[in-house]
């Protein structure tokens, strides 16, 4: 099962924009999440995410944040391991770093929720 969507969408309201950073991925756990904690004591856990590319036989890997402090996501994760069907909702963010020689970006999604899909519960 794959599905993935991404919508950044400007609405007008009382005169002026307003923008919309959703994203919605149904996909494939790629490898086992790792957890880290950050010096400054926050927690994540990290996992890439395959989906199908729309209309195409590839797959397309994602990376996903999963921030504990966020309400749920910390149980959410617990337990999941590559393979797993997942659904994540979040929001696309580009992340800046230096890595050795030089400045270096990344796009993930920013998960706000994720859910352990059952593949013999269609619902």
């Amino acid at each position: 099962m794959s599905l993935a969507g991404a919508s950044v969408v400007s609405l007008e309201k009382g005169g002026a924009m307003v923008m919309v950073n959703v994203v919605v991925l149904a996909g494939t756990v790629a490898a086992d999440p790792v957890e880290r904690q950050l010096p400054s004591g926050d927690e994540i856990t990290e996992l890439k995410l395959t989906v199908v590319e729309g209309g195409k036989k590839g797959v397309l890997p994602l990376p996903i944040a999963a921030w504990h402090k966020t309400a749920g996501v910390k149980r959410a994760v617990k337990g999941l391991a590559k393979g797993d069907e997942v659904l994540v909702q979040g929001q696309l963010t580009r992340r800046f770093y230096r890595n050795g020689g030089g400045a270096r970006s990344v796009m993930e999604v920013i998960a706000t929720g994720i859910k352990k899909l059952d593949p013999n519960n269609e619902e």
